[in-house]
């Protein structure tokens, strides 16, 4: 359901992975879970990490993709209604999404994947469904359709009709996982994107913040510059994919209470959280994973509903949020890092 965070990788992500290189450095650049993924670490141990990491992206993928059909998210949904054994990983990340479907009440749903097919947003086949299809379709979405009651842990079923896609949070978790790894092999510093997906790892050569760029919903530059450490930014916004049909424009990000893409006041949402210490590469699904779901259901909920959701969730995360009224609103966790974008035409606020 994202989503690109495009001038991030372009303007902010590019340039940082170009500075405090040393002999210690290690890099990939490969296609994987359908985006572009850029690794650079540093340390004693960075080949041996980056190689880990690349690893262990690929894995997940033939693990949730849901247009490969050998695997575990294709099987399940494959299963007519009959549970099946899921790895500790998917089990694991298909609990952790339910868990965020019910705080978001229901604003991020991974049974919404039906109804993304329907528009044409998972084949790029686009189309504008019918209220009759629609209507069907989300009869079948909610998370009251996915059992993880079973007697064994491992055993997942669907509902008849019921489908789920996990890539709305699948490369939040990848990062998480990143994150594992760098721990792992004491990596002091480095970068990671995986599209909308940043994840950074202590601070540039110099001790300097990394520096991650907000694109601009409305053009090709930036709307702001926010500089981190140990963190993971993750946006998501309705400019990254859309058509337009008979003068109407309809982008991927769908409303699971309506079937339609979100009427949302918001045209970016970005969600940065503290990247925390784990436990180990079998780590459950940690900040990386929440700041993907978050970054989709916060989009929407539009504004106010999203401020308030962070205000009263008892999470730990921040926000910056772009309006479709030309506002940039910036929360107080990570105001003093944001560096306006001059010239921009937007009205930058800071909340609380």
């Amino acid at each position: 359901m994202k989503r690109g965070f495009s001038a991030v990788i372009a303007a902010g992500t590019a340039a940082l992975l170009l500075c405090g290189c040393s002999a210690k450095d290690a890099s990939a650049q490969f296609i994987a879970m359908d985006t572009n993924i850029s690794l650079r670490l540093s340390g004693t141990k960075a080949t041996a990490a980056v190689t880990a990491a690349e690893k262990e992206i690929r894995e997940l993928e033939t693990l949730l993709s849901r247009t490969l059909p050998d695997s575990e998210v294709s099987r399940l949904n494959d299963a007519d209604g009959t549970p099946q054994r899921l790895s500790y990983r998917v089990h694991a990340l298909l609990e952790t999404a339910q868990s965020y479907t019910i705080s978001t009440g229901g604003a991020f749903d991974v049974t919404i994947a039906p109804v993304v097919s329907a528009w044409g947003f998972t084949e790029s086949e686009f189309r504008v469904p019918s209220q009759d299809e629609l209507d069907r379709l989300l009869s079948y979405v909610g998370p009251e359709h996915i059992d993880l009651s079973d007697a064994d842990i491992d055993h997942v079923s669907l509902a008849p009709h019921t489908q789920i896609d996990l890539g709305g949070i699948a490369k939040g978790y990848a990062t998480d996982l990143m994150h594992a790894i760098c721990e792992e092999d004491n990596i002091p510093s480095g970068t990671v994107a995986l599209g909308g997906n940043i994840y950074v790892r202590g601070t540039k050569e110099g001790g300097a913040l990394w520096q991650v760029g907000v694109q601009d919903p409305a053009g090709s530059g930036l709307a702001g510059i926010i500089g981190l450490s140990d963190a993971y930014a993750v946006t998501s916004g309705g400019y990254q994919r859309y058509f337009e049909q008979d003068g109407v424009i309809y982008h991927h990000i769908i409303d699971p209470a309506t079937g339609y893409p979100a009427d949302s006041d918001l045209t970016s949402v970005t969600v940065i959280a503290p990247a925390l210490i784990t436990d180990g590469i079998n780590a459950h699904p940690g900040n990386g994973t929440m700041c993907d779901a978050l970054s989709t259901a916060l989009f929407v909920m539009g504004e106010e509903e999203a401020l308030e959701f962070r205000r009263s969730s008892g999470l730990d995360f921040d926000l910056v949020l772009i309006t479709a009224d030309g506002r940039v609103v910036i929360t107080d966790g990570i105001a003093e890092h944001f560096t306006k974008q001059e010239g921009s035409g937007y009205q930058y606020e800071t909340v609380s």
